[in-house]
């Protein structure tokens, strides 16, 4: 049986294009994130960009963006 989160990962990231906010530091200490296949997002650290990124699905982003929205997080 495959795991619901094995098709977040079945891309191949390291095509992506990557973004980062407008407003991150001059440090360059934030996270980037790509739009991938499926409406998957996946996110790094810009500091360390060749570690495997977190992926979330279209509505798992979705969920973050409103509680982001909402001042929930």
């Amino acid at each position: 049986m495959n795991h619901p989160q094995a098709e977040l990962y079945a891309f191949d990231p390291t095509e992506a294009i990557w973004r980062k906010a407008s407003a991150s530091g001059a440090e360059h200490d934030c996270v980037e994130v790509a739009d991938l296949p499926g409406g998957v997002r996946a996110v790094r650290d810009s500091k360390n960009p060749t570690r495997k990124p977190l992926c979330f699905s279209a509505s798992e982003w979705a969920a973050f963006q409103r509680s982001i929205i909402a001042g929930e997080l």
